[in-house]
């Protein structure tokens, strides 16, 4: 089910009256509530998964039992592979058996020796690298007994299905959202407000921004060779705000959500944009998994200890880990290796921790220098975004030739009047918002009704003009 669709507008309010008015005088109600209006959710796209999301509950919530049971080391550690392997063994059959199969073929044809091979009709599971991740982050914390294993089956099953974040996050930790089952919950009107407005901003960015970029962006990549360079950096930046919009977009409306459920899930995206390095720019894009990796990665492999080189190795091995995490194309190992070689300079110059605080904090304009230094990491995540989105790594050079060429000098072949206005004002309220969590929180402490309820009115409206009756699906589905 999508959150830009007419299911879910009707779904939210029943699970919603159920949730407050009918069951929460019972605890145990509300959470089997939750379950199953998670697997209805889930069940909506396709049914037949929801065997691996259960099979993948009972394997964690049994190995988190056994391990509170096991003193043990060497039975606890296989316990804990035991989850590792269950995982990410369902993880790499669904998203990379294919890959590592043509590779394997494409590898020992190079020596002369033909091998035939038949690829599977493999549908990759919506969420399925969300939900692994979060489920194996448990066993983890369970395991390094950080975190006290649960008895109640009701509430781990919440916990991994959870509707809002289920399908592309935020990516939780059970250390964070679990206990939150254990609580009863009393309806906060405050917060109830709150969701809806980052529900709303989360609509404007998917629906206004997104999608109308996504148009544009799609036809200049899919007709690449047509266009000249300039075109091409254009449809390079349309793609930047589609998956900026589309991705936090997801985000704020799942956030949103879990609050008019009185859950609190974590910050994914802190206005990256406005970013003043690439490191900044990776503590504030898609926190939840970046966090991942640096805990259950970064700091196990070492991290920054142990001299420079160490310190280079492992920040590499992070991010070509992100970029294949993202999906089963040599495009997405060479942007995370991109981002790794962003890195460098900064690590070698022992920067990497400079810019820790807000961008012109407290102040409605940055400065000279604090515009350019956005400016240059805004352009080298766009250049890194044409990886991203290019088909494969011969159409992401094609692009790369035809811009580093005299045709960069020349005007655009599209220049969208509407877009331009509308992602002017999005980075206006994106900009004036940045202290926040999301660009529209604590509005009612900035500005009067006068401002706030005709806002509400023309982004609703905005929303429901470009909305068309057609919900898109979210780019990060896919993953």
């Amino acid at each position: 089910m999508l959150f830009n669709s007419i299911d879910f507008a009707i779904f939210l309010p029943i699970i919603f009256i159920l949730y407050w008015f009918v069951t929460n005088k019972n605890l145990k109600l509300q959470n089997l509530l939750i379950v199953v209006a998670s697997y209805t959710f889930y069940g909506w796209w396709d049914w037949r998964f929801l065997a691996l999301i259960l099979f993948s509950t009972i394997i964690d919530y049994s190995v988190g039992v056994s391990l509170s049971k096991q003193e043990n080391p060497t039975k606890r550690k296989t316990l804990l592979w035991v989850s590792i392997l269950v995982n990410l063994g369902f993880l790499g059959f669904f998203k990379y058996y294919n890959f590592f199969l043509d590779n394997f073929v494409t590898a020992f044809s190079l020596f002369g020796t033909e091998i035939k091979t038949s690829s599977l009709n493999i549908i990759l599971p919506v969420g399925i690298s969300f939900y692994t991740f979060q489920t194996l982050s448990y066993s983890i914390d369970v395991y390094k007994r950080k975190l006290e294993p649960t008895r109640d089956f009701i509430s781990f099953s919440a916990f991994v299905s959870f509707f809002p974040q289920l399908v592309a996050g935020p990516i939780e930790r059970a250390t964070n959202l679990l206990p939150q089952f254990y609580k009863k919950r009393k309806f906060d009107y405050s917060k109830a407000v709150d969701g809806m407005q980052q529900i709303l901003w989360g609509l404007f960015k998917k629906i206004v921004i997104a999608d109308t970029c996504a148009q544009y962006a799609n036809i200049i990549f899919n007709s690449s060779s047509q266009y000249s360079g300039s075109t091409l950096v254009l449809g390079a930046v349309f793609f930047a705000f589609q998956i900026y919009g589309d991705f936090s977009g997801y985000s704020d409306i799942a956030i949103g959500t879990s609050r008019l459920f009185g859950f609190n899930l974590k910050q994914n995206f802190a206005f990256p944009y406005f970013s003043r390095d690439i490191a900044e720019f990776w503590r504030r894009w898609h926190i939840s998994l970046s966090t991942w990796f640096r805990d259950y990665l970064y700091i196990p492999l070492g991290g920054s200890r142990g001299g420079s080189w160490n310190t280079i190795r492992n920040v590499f091995i992070i991010f070509i880990v992100s970029g294949f995490w993202h999906g089963a194309n040599w495009t997405f190992i060479i942007w995370g290796t991109l981002n790794a070689l962003y890195f460098l300079p900064i690590i070698l110059t022992n920067n990497n921790r400079n810019n820790l605080d807000i961008v012109a904090q407290g102040k409605y304009l940055p400065s000279i220098k604090e515009l350019f230094f956005m400016l240059i990491t805004f352009g080298l995540t766009v250049l890194a975004w044409i990886f991203f989105r290019a088909e494969n790594i011969t159409h992401a050079f094609n692009i790369f030739s035809e811009i580093f060429s005299s045709s960069l000098f020349s005007i655009p072949e599209i220049r969208p009047k509407i877009l331009f206005f509308t992602t002017l004002f999005f980075i206006v309220f994106e900009w004036l918002g940045r202290h926040e969590e999301f660009a529209l929180g604590n509005l009612n402490m900035r500005y009067p009704r006068a401002i706030r309820y005709p806002l509400y009115l023309i982004l609703a409206t905005t929303i429901l003009m470009f909305s068309g009756g057609k919900a898109e699906e979210f780019i990060y589905f896919q993953f």
